[in-house]
């Protein structure tokens, strides 16, 4: 009769012969994915994988599956990465899967687009959270494979276009299973050192599977966090990755990177020689209305020299003294002319001019003036004339009557 064991030991048995099975501990699967769950308390997937003639089911924990960039539908084909194993509770036979990858490229393009919407729609898409480009960058991050053609193209357009810009590279993978991983720790480690004004993420042309590494939702994140102006060069200019859509700025070539990062030393140049013929053309109107302003400035000064003072002070004197000598000339014309007058009028008042008239005047022997009224009979005079004095001896004093003594004085 055979050994008789219980459900659990049974369970336990089984499970230890498959978890010690070396080959089923680290096997990949290829199938489609049916019956799928999304248990939201707990994040884990359950979902069932099968081919045309069977299926297993399948369990994928919360800290596997939030690391997925995709999130499983029902009917999607994948490539699962996992162990086989039983839970022994229910003696159910399953795979633990612990990676996932989308199989064939409709698949993949689902996963894309999921991403894609999910994270625009948490606004990591949003236009206004986009951040200028400096004009002229003095020092340009690069995070990209040392030796890749994309780091070489950048430098051979900035030696070209403007040699003054420094390159700081953090040298990364660009495929393979840690590429996500140092893109994203690059960008983190250029943007936080604040030794760069603009990074690029670059990485030359490549078939879509290669360029897939650049959908990372780790790298999306990292660019978004970003507070460095940040520039997507990633593949051909018909290229878009999920990068493209976060940066700030994508270009369609590592090469078109270089050249939206910087200025054109030559366009520079001709801009400078514009601005200098500007500055001259503006300083020479400026002189000009200068020397406009200067010249009446000039002239009056030159009204205002001492010199010029001086000699508008003596012409206005020599008028002046013209003046007084001309009012003076007229006063003194004036005061001689009525001196004359008065001459003449005091001349033709003068006795003496009675005298040349013929009339004499009676004086006394001793010379004194006198009057007729005064003389007696016998009384000796002199009549002084113009000329001639005569000697009278008075005989006889007759008195005029009045009626006469009137006429004679109206006569």
């Amino acid at each position: 009769m055979a050994e008789m064991i219980t459900v659990s030991a049974l369970n336990r048995y089984v499970r230890s012969l498959l978890d010690s099975d070396r080959f089923l501990s680290g096997i990949a699967i290829k199938g489609e994915i049916a019956n799928f769950v999304h248990h939201y308390k707990s994040g884990h997937f359950y979902f069932s994988l099968r081919d045309d003639s069977a299926s297993v089911k399948a369990v994928m924990f919360r800290q596997d599956a939030r690391r997925l960039a995709f999130t499983p539908q029902e009917g999607m084909r994948v490539i699962v990465r996992c162990r086989v194993s039983l839970y022994e509770n229910t003696g159910a036979f399953q795979i633990y899967v612990q990676d996932m990858f989308p199989d064939g490229i409709g698949a993949a393009q689902m996963a894309f687009e999921q991403l894609k919407a999910r994270l625009e729609q948490e606004g990591l898409f949003r236009p206004e959270a986009k951040q200028p480009i400096p004009a002229c960058p003095r020092c340009i991050g690069v995070v990209t494979s040392e030796t890749g053609a994309a780091l070489q193209d950048i430098r051979n357009v900035l030696s070209r276009r403007w040699p003054l810009t420094r390159l700081l590279l953090a040298p990364v993978n660009v495929q393979g299973d840690q590429a996500a991983a140092q893109i994203a720790r690059g960008i983190q480690i250029l943007d936080r050192s604040g030794k760069v004004d603009v990074i690029i993420v670059a990485r030359g042309g490549g078939s879509r599977e290669d360029l897939w590494v650049f959908n990372d939702e780790g790298i999306a994140r990292a660019a978004y966090g970003c507070k460095t102006p940040l520039i997507s060069a990633v593949g051909h200019e018909i290229d878009f990755t999920i990068l493209d859509f976060v940066a700030d700025l994508r270009a369609p070539t590592p090469s078109a990177a270089a050249e939206l990062a910087t200025p054109d030393r030559r366009e520079m140049m001709a801009k400078l020689m514009n601005i200098s013929d500007n500055i001259h053309k503006n300083m020479q109107t400026k002189l000009e209305m200068c020397y406009n302003r200067f010249d009446p400035l000039a002239e009056r000064w030159e009204s205002l020299t001492p010199g010029s003072l001086c000699s508008a002070r003596a012409a206005r004197l020599n008028e002046q003294e013209q003046f007084l000598h001309g009012k003076m000339e007229q006063i003194y014309q004036d005061r001689m002319l009525s001196m004359q007058h008065a001459i003449q009028l005091a001349h033709s008042l003068s006795p003496y001019t009675v005298l040349a008239r013929g009339y004499a005047i009676p004086r006394s022997v001793k010379g004194n003036a006198i009057t007729l009224n005064q003389v007696t009979p016998g009384d000796r005079i002199l009549l002084t004339g113009d000329k001639v004095s005569v000697g009278c001896l008075v005989e006889h004093v007759h008195e005029i009557e009045g009626e006469q003594n009137e006429k004679t004085q109206k006569f």
